[in-house]
């Protein structure tokens, strides 16, 4: 009973942050919101005994990611004026569109699909239970190829952005050791003779 009170206020915080990340007008607060969120779901893995999930996103999402997303958001100078204007023009749109989303949760939910008959209970582990050598277990050896595929795919996508990045002629300059080294010191430097002037 008490396992499930955590979770539903863990689950109903969670909704309430993923509702204010969309619709505050801040954009900080927008960031700040989605770092309540992350805990949410981070507490939520912890009582599913996903710790190492649970970790992973507080320390790369919330440690990493979101820092990053907040010196972004308040470096750049966001005319928050201009976001208030555009807000009541498109609410009528989302209203349907998440209407729709709901409509189409409801619809899949409703459908019998996901079945809590054959879903076999939590089984609490001991002490000595580490959720890290089972993921590692299982990621190398039941899916490994998968997993080497999704690396393969993400090396793929590192070298194209940079491809991108790349590909308009460079404008900075550079200097090149191997040609100052052959210089002389005819080419740097020349004495021109002149006569002298007088003064008047």
């Amino acid at each position: 009973m008490i396992v499930q009170a955590i979770f539903y206020i863990f689950a109903g915080l969670l909704i309430f942050s993923a509702s204010m990340v969309i619709t505050v007008r801040n954009p900080v607060f927008a960031a700040l919101f989605l770092v309540l969120s992350f805990f949410s779901s981070a507490a939520i893995w912890l009582m599913l005994e996903a710790e190492f999930l649970a970790i992973a996103l507080v320390l790369v999402y919330v440690g990493a990611v979101m820092v990053l997303f907040l010196f972004v958001i308040m470096m750049l100078d966001i005319n928050l004026t201009r976001l208030r204007e555009g807000f009541a023009s498109y609410l009528p749109l989302g209203i349907v569109v998440a209407l729709l989303m709901m409509i189409a949760m409801g619809l899949v939910v409703g459908s019998g699909y996901f079945r809590t008959e054959g879903v076999s209970p939590v089984v609490s582990h001991a002490p000595d239970y580490s959720n890290t050598t089972e993921l590692g277990k299982a990621l190398y050896t039941l899916y490994l190829y998968p997993f080497e595929i999704a690396g393969a795919i993400l090396l793929v996508a590192i070298i194209a952005a940079i491809a991108l990045t790349m590909r308009k002629p460079r404008s900075t300059k550079t200097q090149q050791p191997a040609l100052q080294v052959q210089v002389k010191k005819e080419d740097r430097l020349k004495i021109i003779k002149m006569q002298s002037e007088q003064q008047q």
